[in-house]
């Protein structure tokens, strides 16, 4: 399976993007998504995750509110849409894929699958 993630860039404090992760080589209709950031000097760290169907999500406390996932299973691709982004959301954006077993894992050790990264930086 392949993960291709894009969408990143350099934005303001307060800006928005919204990060794409296209999968291939796998039914991507059975699959946990999940995004995972890891930030300069710092641990990987749970981001968003999202059922197969989407009809179940789960957010790190850091970013609910303002991150929202979604998934078209059609085009086999999920998405993070971000706003009001702040400095502290600054690092290296991945996707990841796991079989969903029916609950939505934070650690990135049950993700089989993952993509390449996507720098998000929001400057002050």
């Amino acid at each position: 399976v392949q993960l291709q993630a894009c969408g990143g860039g350099l934005v303001q404090a307060g800006d928005s993007l919204r990060l794409s992760c296209a999968a291939s080589g796998r039914i991507f209709s059975r699959d946990v998504m999940a995004w995972f950031r890891q930030a300069p000097g710092k641990e990987r760290a749970f981001v968003a995750a999202i059922s197969r169907s989407g009809g179940r999500r789960d957010y790190a406390d850091s970013v609910k509110g303002r991150f929202t996932m979604s998934r078209d299973n059609a085009k086999n691709t999920v998405y993070l849409q971000m706003n009001s982004l702040k400095p502290e959301d600054t690092a290296v954006y991945s996707c990841a894929a796991a079989t969903d077993l029916g609950r939505l894992p934070r650690w990135s050790s049950e993700y089989g699958y993952w993509g390449q990264g996507t720098q998000v930086t929001v400057s002050s």
